[in-house]
């Protein structure tokens, strides 16, 4: 059974220069216990995606089109109060950053109880039992509790973030690059706690990620978002090693293979598109060496390779 369904998703943004539209008829599902990295450069629309599921975007952004249905909900229709009740219990999200989202002057084990009390409506001593359980969990020492912020780690306090939304056992976690700002070292180490944490849990798991090389550890599907419109999806290795689109090919390109030989990576030509006033057709297709006539005036649908692999192309690989 499918535990999120995203049908047809649009956001856009409104500001002075005009409208943004920042995710243009996104649609993909996820079950159960499995893993889907969403990537992509910067400003490709992968943050707003997530903040729309969320329904946390800034007041300038609305989901104008499309459904979030989450466990046969749809979350776009929620009211903020009944929204409220969902957010933590049965879905949460960890943002780039969030180490420096806990209250400084309150000691870490307190908030995590806060969220368990109002959400679970127990007492405190049963929060604070479930406390210990999620420090043990993210492996932090129980000790620890007492703490407060400035006397961790920034993976430290990317831990308790992430204890802190695995405080309620929601079925959906959202990853917005959760291990940005972290050494090599501590972003693996974190990358495996949440990979182990979903299985263990069950829950379905979005990854945001501009790093394609940590999704064939982590992610059981990729799905490669381009100037706010996903372009391929598939499995991880349909997707990895027989990329269809050639932004993603491009993307793959642009780092280094570290089992091949020494080479200097290539970039992409061009610069991502303004999204007031996106290409016509294919919005790749200004920075495209296989772009043909088709690219550039009729926007591309989805065709099917085999094995749930999809790609919007007309001129990429399976034509």
């Amino acid at each position: 059974m499918e535990v999120l369904e995203i049908n047809n998703l649009k956001t856009n943004f409104t500001i002075k220069s005009g409208v943004v539209k920042a995710v243009n008829g996104v649609s993909f599902s996820l079950k159960k216990g499995e893993t889907l990295g969403i990537v992509g450069e910067s400003g490709c629309g992968k943050s707003t995606l997530a903040l729309s599921i969320a329904r946390l975007l800034p007041k300038e952004g609305q989901s104008i089109g499309g459904e979030v249905i989450l466990e046969g909900i749809d979350l776009l229709k929620l009211s903020e109060e009944e929204l409220r009740q969902k957010r933590w219990k049965d879905f949460s999200i960890v943002f780039q950053g969030a180490m420096n989202a806990l209250n400084p002057v309150m000691k870490v084990g307190e908030q995590i109880a806060e969220v368990i009390i109002l959400h679970e409506k127990c007492s405190q001593k049963i929060a604070n039992a479930k406390v210990e359980e999620l420090f043990e969990m993210v492996e932090i020492d129980k000790s620890r509790i007492n703490n407060y912020p400035h006397e961790f780690s920034g993976g430290m306090k990317q831990r308790v973030m992430i204890a802190m939304a695995l405080a309620c056992s929601p079925k959906l976690l959202i990853g917005d690059e959760p291990t940005t700002g972290l050494d090599v070292i501590v972003q693996a180490q974190i990358l495996d706690l949440l990979r182990r944490l979903c299985s263990l849990k069950e829950m379905a798991f979005i990854l945001i990620t501009h790093d394609l090389s940590i999704l064939s550890e982590i992610a059981d599907k990729v799905a490669v978002m381009y100037a706010g419109n996903i372009v391929e999806i598939g499995t991880t290795a349909d997707v990895l090693q027989k990329s269809a689109h050639p932004y993603t090919s491009k993307l793959a390109e642009s780092f280094p293979d570290v089992n091949g030989k020494r080479e200097m990576v290539s970039s992409i030509p061009g610069t991502p598109p303004n999204l007031i006033n996106p290409p016509f057709g294919c919005r790749f297709n200004p920075r495209c060496e296989s772009a043909c006539d088709d690219c550039r005036t009729e926007v591309p649908v989805f065709r099917d390779l085999g094995n749930g692999h999809l790609v919007a192309c007309h001129s990429g690989v399976g034509n």
